[in-house]
Parts: structure tokens; sequence; C-alpha cells
């Protein structure tokens, strides 16, 4: 509790306990944040984008962590105002991957979304491996993802990111308390599509929705 905490990739460091306010963290940790729930609407609104005919998408989240509730409840509020019917489906353990895809298969899903928390990062690419053998849309909240093999991300660059918690850094090395710090929002953002897997799953995006793409993955 004493020694200074400078996080670069925290989805929302309210809800989850880490600091008293975004102004004024209080406490000893401090940084940026990756605006998880904040960013989920539009991840939808990307794969609307992306595939217009989507109209059925299953959600895959983590059911006991609260960063992956606060997304969820952002894209079912988002969902009907994009003409989508949305199914949630809670993964807690590695084994419910296969058993929530081929639920998502026989509800007839026509894209999947995937929050961004520790537990489908920690299994990204057991989750991307499925995704692809799905042969169905799916839209991810982390350009590790992408880079896994899954179809497209959505997400701040979590590299820019660390880059800036440097100066946070060195703010404290020269004096400044952590908590006295307020915590920032990333300000890049990267629409990463992976090409290589559009491919294979027989899919062709199109091209108005590739030029807005900050990177492909060919």
């Amino acid at each position: 509790k004493a020694i200074p905490i400078v996080f670069a990739i925290v989805q929302d460091p309210l809800v989850t306990g880490v600091v008293a306010s975004l102004q004024r963290p209080g406490g000893n940790a401090t940084g940026l944040t990756t605006l998880g729930r904040d960013l989920s609407a539009k991840r939808l609104q990307l794969l609307k984008e992306a595939f217009p005919r989507v109209g059925h998408v299953v959600l895959l989240f983590e059911p006991t962590l609260n960063t992956s509730l606060s997304q969820a409840k952002e894209i079912e509020d988002a969902a009907p105002r994009l003409g989508i019917r949305l199914t949630p489906i809670g993964l807690r353990q590695a084994a419910d991957i296969e058993p929530a895809f081929k639920r998502g298969a026989a509800l007839g899903a026509h894209a999947y979304m995937v929050t961004l928390d520790a537990f489908t990062n920690l299994h990204r690419q057991a989750i991307s491996d499925r995704s692809l053998r799905s042969r169905v849309p799916a839209i991810f909240g982390s350009n590790e993802f992408a880079e896994a093999g899954g179809l497209m991300s959505y997400s701040p660059s979590f590299q820019d990111n660390f880059r800036r918690a440097a100066a946070y850094v060195d703010k404290i090395l020269n004096g400044a308390k952590p908590g006295e710090l307020p915590i920032e929002q990333p300000t890049k953002f990267e629409l990463v599509v992976n090409l290589k897997t559009a491919k294979a799953m027989g899919f062709k995006l199109p091209q108005s929705f590739l030029v807005h793409a900050d990177r492909v993955i060919e």
C-alpha cells in the first residue's frame, strides 16, 4: 500500500476499486484505462458495418468479473439500436469454450463478440482458434486476438498506453504522489483486421470497411 503503482491497461479502475476517483485516485496507484466498457458498443457497431446482415450475435463473457459484466451491459443496451438480437453465454473455465461455440451454432448465431477480461485474454488462442472453426464472424476487444488468428479487433493501442505510463513513472520519481495524478484515457485506437483469417473463413470484407482499418494482417 506504500509502493507507487502505475497501471497501463486497467479497464475500469473505479469498478474494480483500484482508485477512489479518476481525477484524484488517492492511495498509491494511478495510470491509464482501456475504456473496456465504453468501447463495447463501438465494437458491435463495427461488426454490423462489416457484416450488415448480422442479426443475431452471441456474446461470450466471464460472468463473475465486474469488468466483463459492465461490458456485457453496454453491449446489451446497444444491440436493439443496431437491430441485433443478443444471446449472452458465460465462460467460467477453459472447458466452457467448446460448449459455448456449440450452443451458439445450435442457436443459429450470425456472429460472436468476446468481452475483454483476464479470463478471455488468458485463453485468447483457444477462443480465436475455435472462432475460426465456427466459420462465422467475430470481433474482439484486443489486437492480441487478431494476432492470434481472430477475425478482427477494436481496442486502444496498448503499446501507446505503456509508453504514456512512462511519463507517470517519471513524475513519481521526481516527487509526485500517485494519488494526486489523474487517471488518463487512451488517445490512440486500433481497428485490426486479419485478412488471412477472413480468407480462410470465406469472407470478403467490404472495401469501405477495410479503408478504416489501422492495421491489416495478411
